[in-house]
C-alpha cells in the first residue's frame, strides 16, 4: 500500500463531515482537491470506502474500519513528530478547544503569548454553540472546551479562568423613570432571548423565572452579535455578558440598566474530561494560563471593571 499521511486526514475530515464540500472547507482545500485524495486511497482498497445515495455521501462499514485505523496512525505520526521536536527543544503538536460563542472575546487573550512563545504548536479554536461544545467534550473530540456554565452531567477537570458577569442591556435612546429598576419593572419591556439550549439564554430565564417576571413580548435570535443588533435597533431589552460589549458601550450604542439583583456571575473554566491524559503541548498551555492569568485578565479585562462602575 502506498497511501500518505496527508489522504488520511483528509479522509478523517471527510468521515467527520460527511460530505467533501464540508471537508474541504475544514481543511482550506479546493473541493475537486479532497476528491483526488479520496480517490488516491481509495485506489488502494477493493472494498468501497464511501457510497453515494442520492446526493447525501455515507461511510461504508469497512470505511469506519479504516477511519479508525487511520486515526491510530495519524497520531502515531503525531507523536512522533513531537519526539523529534522535543529533541530539538521544541514544543510542538495541536491543541484543540471548542469555545462558546461568548468566549471568543475571552480566549484569543489567554492564547496571544503563548502562540506567540510556540510557533510549533497549532492551535484551533472552533466557536460554536454550548451543545456542540459540550457534545465535542463528551466525545473527546476536543482538548479543551471553554465555558461559562459547567456542564452538570459531565465529569470534568479544569482551570477557572475570571468572572463572567451578565446585565440588562437597552440600547442607547430608551427612557427609564427609575435609576436602579426593580426586576418587576422588566415586564413593562420586550425581551430579546437567545436560542434555547445557550447558557445565556438559560442564566437570563433562570432569573426571571426567579422573580416570577414574565416581558410583554419576546423575540429569540440566534447569537449575541444579533442580539445586540436587535437591542441597539430598540427592538427590546436584553440580559448579557458584559464581556462582548466594549465597543457598544464605548461607543454608545448600548447602555447597561441597573437592576437590583444583577449581575448574573458566573466563571469562565477552561475545562477538559476528567482522567483525560493531556499530550506535552496542552499540558504546557494549562501551565502557563495557570501561571499567567490573574496577569493577562488585569491587563484586557480591567476595562470591564471601569466600565460597570456605579453599577448596583
Amino acid at each position: 500500500m502506498h497511501y500518505t499521511i496527508h489522504q488520511l486526514k483528509v479522509f478523517q475530515s471527510i468521515c467527520r463531515n460527511k460530505s467533501i464540500t464540508k471537508a474541504s472547507e475544514e481543511l482550506y482545500l479546493t473541493q475537486p482537491a479532497v476528491s483526488i485524495q479520496l480517490k488516491k486511497l481509495q485506489e488502494q482498497f477493493e472494498i468501497p470506502l464511501t457510497e453515494v445515495v442520492g446526493r447525501q455521501l455515507y461511510i461504508t462499514d469497512f470505511g469506519e474500519k479504516i477511519r479508525e485505523v487511520s486515526e491510530r496512525i495519524l497520531s502515531e505520526a503525531e507523536a512522533l513528530k513531537t519526539t523529534v521536536d522535543q529533541y530539538k527543544g521544541l514544543l510542538s503538536g495541536k491543541i484543540s478547544i471548542s469555545v462558546v460563542s461568548t468566549g471568543k472575546y475571552v480566549i484569543p487573550y489567554f492564547l496571544k503569548q503563548f502562540a506567540d512563545a510556540h510557533p510549533q504548536v497549532d492551535l484551533r479554536i472552533d466557536v460554536t454553540n454550548k451543545n456542540s461544545v459540550v457534545q465535542s467534550l463528551s466525545k473527546n473530540e476536543t482538548d479543551f472546551s471553554l465555558v461559562s456554565v459547567v456542564p452538570e452531567n459531565l465529569a470534568v477537570e479544569g482551570l477557572e479562568l475570571m468572572d463572567n458577569e451578565l446585565y440588562l442591556i437597552s440600547d442607547a435612546d430608551r427612557k427609564v423613570k427609575k435609576k436602579i429598576l426593580q426586576p418587576k419593572d422588566l415586564s413593562e419591556f420586550p425581551m430579546i432571548l437567545r436560542e434555547s439550549g445557550s447558557a445565556t439564554r438559560m442564566l437570563m430565564e433562570r432569573f426571571l423565572d426567579k422573580k416570577e417576571i414574565k416581558p410583554k413580548k419576546t423575540m429569540e435570535l440566534m447569537s449575541n452579535e444579533a442580539v445586540k443588533q436587535a437591542v441597539s435597533a430598540g427592538l427590546g431589552i436584553s440580559i448579557m455578558p458584559l464581556i462582548g460589549l466594549r465597543n457598544e458601550l464605548k461607543v454608545g450604542s448600548l447602555k447597561v440598566l441597573e437592576v437590583k439583583g444583577l449581575p448574573i456571575v458566573t466563571k469562565w473554566n477552561l475545562i477538559y474530561p476528567k482522567g483525560k491524559r493531556l499530550s506535552p503541548a496542552a499540558e504546557e498551555l494549562l501551565l502557563f494560563i495557570t501561571t499567567h492569568k490573574e496577569e493577562i485578565v488585569q491587563e484586557h479585562f480591567s476595562w470591564a471593571k471601569y466600565e460597570r462602575k456605579g453599577v448596583v
